[in-house]
């Protein structure tokens, strides 16, 4: 067990944290409560940091970005950035616990926060934006500021491209600035280009140039956001949204006919699909085609259904995690929504044509977790999502309260539908484990061969993409699965109360256990040495008013609803066994209502426990026998603060025990003749063992003694053993104290604190006394420290809290609230040299004697599990390891387990890696010695361990590509592949018949046939999703483009967007259908004539007879349309 360190324990967040969570490509999760960056590690689900030096709530968190290349230079480090509302930004190294830069742009609040990711000059660039309308670029590094940009419009957010680094997309209070001349290097020259989202055809007017893109009505029906109804062309574009770009200094559109974007929660580009943006409001979701400046695909919500709150765009897989407010999250995944009707002279095309087609992108619902009941204390704050993975969430409550999610596949068969919801089509696994269903000739050394099952550590490991054609036979579904549940402080807090201190008589068992007692009637059992949630306990119906300890595995909890006019309450005094959650009533169950409890005192041998009421004597009860020794007369003092004398020792019982041995010779041969009748296997609490520790305990009995004044000021001393109560002396108040608020004794030295702020030390050795004033005001409680000779004293005001040494008379330290902390609610000793604050925002907080230290090291912090992170290695020991599970080249055979490094002085990073490398995860271990897919498929599965963020860029593409390369040899040697005719479609092969044009093969060669094509397409694994843009293969591109360039065409709504779907047609080798589209243009206007060429042109650079008969057609519409002379020419 490490030593308790200064830490920071979390309770509710505030409304400035809602959009403060990050979860970074380090692994790790980043969130803000109050003015504290929390560090959570998602699969011990614990928290492991908090970091404190903000002075406001906490808005931004962002982690670094891993996409540079990692050396002893820029080695793997936890770097995080940290902004609050009074526009302080604060890097941090999270596992040292400093901060490495803090700069502000004077005292403007933070709108939104980001990395720069794609540029190679610096990883250490951080966009700032702030109200109303600047962004501001910083060197996080040095915290030097390179440049600042002032717009014109009041911007709310900001999304970079992921595809351009140039552009950035901006969200105002009533309009998107899209900005495409963003540089690191010098400050972007244009203001950017405004742009509404229209609703109907409304009229732009002022001045000033202007263009409408179209805007039309707005209408959508269905879950899907697809009409289902069949309808023309001018009913699909009847319902596009559209953006009106808006360049007059004075122009305006009419109220009705743009969106509100003050109701827009959400701006940001799609990672997987290049030129669109999501825009997400309560009821809607848009996603907009900046190409055509239209919307392209709505996700509208059921009538019942609930808002969302954020959306998570996936890049792996072109699909949307979906939040709502209820708490429930629902997957959609992209579809599209066409009719193909390839033209005559290009067979087979993906190709839609506009007619009375309907060509959307609709997502599909896939799945949904469950919703959640919720109150005013457990809002739904926010989702975030593992970056590496996309197939884990974690989704963050008010109440700081963490729910982590994973997204798993199950088989179809068994896959759960909600009711009247119909079946979806299914999706495919990738397709990766087909060479285990099939026989691999004997001829083929790749890829090799083994039983062990690839790890599906990604999403893009579970399902394939939508449009890909594998036709594998393992069809599955999403579920989602509640996989982890991590708690804080809840919130208010009324008392602490830390167990009994750790002796060496019980350091073998001993845990810093923490309990906090609230107004909900709970108490929760923190763990101090990992910060981590015990266990909770909902004891009362009413706020918990006071905790005392009665052993390292039990406590009495007492409680009371708020007095009426009689002052008068039903008091809750209960008894709890930690271990087994067992609850016992104290003082039975009484109904009738008396005083209020006001104060539980237990004595130092847990025998006895005095229950003080207001203006009502007190009760003396014995914790063994759960019996009221004494209950005081109605004229007895009133008890203003009490305290048990420590003096009885377990010294002092055996001196006792030797000193009657013989006296109790009965008694212990009734202990002993008991414990003979009780079979060795009994449980602790059994009937037999409860009868002989009554009976020892019973024995054992020890005088104590405690002290208490009166509102006089007097003290009284009171003897207690066994059943008998006895009074001592009395001392008469002392002239220069008022009324004794608390009482501290600790040996020799006893300690007594007034109202006014006034301690009175007494030394009972010597039988002197000494005052001194605090001058501080009313000392609500004083609490000695832990450990012999330890004279350190905790004092809570109203105002703050000090720490004196009563031995020497003299202040150690001092906190002033809400100057230093926020108010403080109670105070406690969590060890001897760590004073322990419950504060008004819900955050118990441990710190060091000084009281300005709140956080350390990650190392030093004890952890529920050891925890794999590269990050928090060394920089050379995290790249050993890393080079370590790449590749092997010294070594015959790979192994996990590093043995290579005989220096001495190279024995603590060896030791540091085979440590990290026996907490992978079993199935990754085991399938790293024997990948399939050699070295480059292992380099992936490690950047993936590790979050390297650019070496899981490369080692994807590298793959792809090394396995086609790998597949190509053997395809062409199969013979499947080999053709003696020089046409592809038609077999040569002996054994294939043609009967009325159609290719029939045998039965036998068709079985070998489609084996072999499983083995190669297996071989070569799936194309590369849309998201690697232009890295794809040729095929993969042409397709993508293809599918947009049909919904282009669909929303073809103004002459510029035409010339822009031919030009496109063009580039794609879809001459026919831009011929076709040229001459639509409408004999009226004014580019019709060179419309009429550039087909006659188009036409012509085809190799075939129809360019002949479109030059004879444009020729005849020229001279009917009164165009003799162009008709003439043609």
């Amino acid at each position: 067990m490490k030593l308790l360190c200064p830490r920071v324990i979390t309770g509710s967040l505030t409304a400035l944290n809602k959009g403060a969570v990050d979860w970074g490509f380090q692994g790790l999760i980043a969130y803000g409560c109050e003015n504290i960056v929390v560090i959570v590690e998602p699969k011990i689900v614990q928290v492991i940091q908090a970091l404190e030096k903000h002075r406001c709530a906490v808005v931004k968190v962002k982690w670094a970005k891993e996409n540079y290349c990692h050396d002893l230079a820029s080695s793997y480090n936890l770097r995080l950035a940290s902004a609050d509302v009074a526009g302080h930004i604060f890097v941090w190294d999270v596992a040292a616990a400093v901060t490495t830069a803090m700069f502000s742009d004077g005292n403007r609040p933070i709108q939104d926060m980001e990395w720069l990711s794609l540029q190679d000059t610096s990883h250490d660039l951080l966009a700032v934006l702030h109200p109303p309308h600047s962004l501001v670029l910083w060197n996080a590094d040095t915290g030097t500021k390179i440049w600042k940009k002032t717009y014109t419009e009041s911007l709310l957010s900001f999304s970079f491209d992921p595809f351009d680094a140039a552009n950035v997309a901006f969200l105002g209070q009533d309009c998107l600035l899209l900005v495409g001349d963003f540089s690191c290097h010098k400050l972007p020259s244009s203001k950017g280009r405004k742009f509404y989202i229209s609703n109907s055809g409304g009229n732009i007017s002022g001045s000033g140039s202007s263009s409408s893109l179209g805007g039309h009505g707005s209408s959508f029906s269905g879950a899907t956001g697809v009409d289902k109804r069949t309808g023309t062309r001018q009913t699909l574009r009847s319902k596009v949204k559209s953006l009106v770009m808006q360049e007059g200094k004075h122009s305006r559109i009419e109220d009705g006919s743009n969106i509100m974007l003050t109701d827009c929660l959400q701006l940001g580009y799609h990672p997987a699909w290049r030129h669109c943006l999501i825009l997400v409001y309560p009821r809607e979701v848009l996603l907009v085609d900046l190409q055509i400046k239209q919307t392209v695909g709505i996700i509208p919500l059921e009538r019942t259904g609930s808002p969302f709150v954020q959306v998570y765009a996936c890049r792996q897989r072109d699909m949307l995690i979906c939040l709502h407010e209820n708490g429930s999250i629902t997957v959609r995944m992209r579809k599209l929504c066409c009719s193909p009707a390839p033209t005559p002279n290009e067979p087979g095309s993906p190709y839609m044509t506009v007619g009375d087609s309907n060509v959307d992108v609709m997502y599909e619902l896939r799945c949904q977790s469950d919703p959640m009941r919720l109150n005013k204390q457990a809002r739904i704050y926010s989702i975030s999502a593992c970056p590496v993975t996309e197939n884990k969430f974690s989704l963050l409550l008010g109440d700081s309260r963490i729910l982590f999610w994973e997204l798993r596949t199950v088989e179809l068969a068994f896959a759960p539908h909600a009711y009247n919801q119909p079946v979806m089509s299914p999706l495919h696994t990738p397709g990766e484990n087909i060479t285990d269903q099939c026989t691999i000739p004997d001829s083929w050394t790749f890829p090799y061969r083994n039983n062990i099952s690839t790890p599906k550590m990604v999403l893009s490991d579970m399902i394939g993409s939508i449009d890909s054609k594998v036709k594998s036979e393992h069809e599955v579904a999403f579920k989602f699965l509640l996989v982890g549940l991590l708690s804080g402080v809840a919130s208010p807090i009324v008392v602490l109360r830390m167990c009994p201190p750790l002796t060496t008589k019980n350091w073998n068992i001993y845990k810093a256990l923490l309990a906090v007692g609230t107004t909900c009637g709970s108490v929760q059992i923190f763990n101090l040495a990992t910060g981590a949630l015990w266990k909770e306990f909902n004891l009362h119906s009413c706020s918990v008013r006071g905790l005392e300890w009665v052993s390292l595995t039990g406590f009495l909890s007492y409680a009371y609803p708020t007095p009426g006019t009689n002052g008068l309450v039903k008091n809750e005094l209960l008894l709890i066994d930690i271990n087994t959650g067992r609850t016992r009533q104290l003082r039975g169950n009484r109904t009738a209502e008396e005083p209020p409890i006001e104060l539980v005192r237990v004595s130092y041998l847990k025998q006895y426990v005095v229950v003080t009421f207001k203006d009502c004597p007190m009760e003396i009860w014995d914790l063994r026998s759960f019996t009221l020794l004494r209950q005081m007369p109605p004229n007895f003092p009133i008890v203003t603060s009490l305290e048990w004398s420590p003096s009885a020792t377990v010294k002092n019982l055996k001196r006792r025990h030797a000193s009657q041995e013989s006296a109790k010779g009965s008694s212990d041969s009734t202990v002993a003749s008991a414990r003979e009748q009780t079979p060795e296997h009994t449980a602790q609490g059994s009937p037999a063992v409860e009868l002989v520790d009554r009976q020892e305990n019973k024995a054992a009995a020890l005088k104590e003694h405690f002290v208490f004044t009166d509102n006089e000021g007097q003290l009284y001393h009171f003897f207690v053993e066994g059943s008998t109560v006895r009074e001592g002396s009395k001392i008469p108040p002392d002239g220069n104290m008022g009324l004794i608020t608390c009482i501290a004794w600790k040996g020799d030295t006893m300690v007594l604190a007034d109202m006014d702020g006034n301690l009175s030390i007494w030394d009972l050795k010597a039988r002197i006394s000494k005052a001194v004033p605090t001058h501080r005001g009313w000392i609500k409680k004083i609490r000695f420290a832990p450990g012999r000779g330890n004279m350190k004293l905790l004092i809570l005001y109203g105002d703050g809290v000090d720490i004196w040494d009563a031995k020497e008379v003299e202040l150690v330290s001092s906190i002033k609230t809400p100057k230093d902390l926020p108010k403080l609610q109670d105070v406690e000793w969590a060890a001897s040299d760590r004073p322990l604050l419950a504060t008004d925002d819900g955050c118990i907080r441990v710190l060091d004697m000084k009281m300005r230290v709140s956080c350390s090291q990650i190392q030093h912090h004890d952890t529920l599990e050891v925890i794999f992170s590269p990050y928090l290695l060394p920089g050379k020991a995290s790249l050993t390891l890393q080079y370590h599970l790449q590749h092997q080249p010294w070594r015959e055979n790979y192994s996990l387990q590093m043995t290579d490094l005989t220096d001495t002085s190279e024995e603590f990073t060896q030791k540091l890696v085979n440590e990290q490398v026996d907490i992978i995860d079993s199935e990754l271990k085991e399938y790293l010695p024997n990948c399939r897919f050699g070295i480059a498929q292992r380099c992936l599965f490690v950047a993936q361990l590790f979050g390297n963020e650019s070496e899981i860029n490369f080692w994807t593409v590298a793959l792809h590509y090394l396995r086609r390369e790998k597949a190509c040899p053997l395809g062409k040697s199969d013979s499947f592949i080999k053709r003696t005719s020089s046409d592809v479609f038609v077999p040569s092969d002996a054994l294939s018949r043609e009967v009325e044009d159609l290719v029939l093969l045998d039965n036998r060669q068709q079985s070998e046939l489609r084996e072999s094509q499983q083995l190669w397409k297996s071989l070569r694994g799936l194309p590369l999703d849309c998201c690697w843009d232009v890295l794809v293969d040729q095929e993969t591109f042409l397709k993508c483009n293809l599918q947009k360039l049909a919904l282009h065409e669909s929303r073809c709504t103004s002459y510029e967007l035409a010339q822009q779907c031919i030009q496109e047609m063009i580039f794609l080798g879809q001459g026919d259908r831009a011929v076709h589209m040229l001459l639509d243009t409408d004999a009226d206007s004014h580019s019709y004539y060179a419309d009429c060429l550039r087909a006659c042109l188009v036409a012509t650079i085809r190799s075939s007879g129809a360019s002949q008969s479109t030059i004879k057609l444009v020729a005849t519409n020229l001279i009917a349309n009164g165009k003799l002379l162009g008709g003439y020419i043609s």
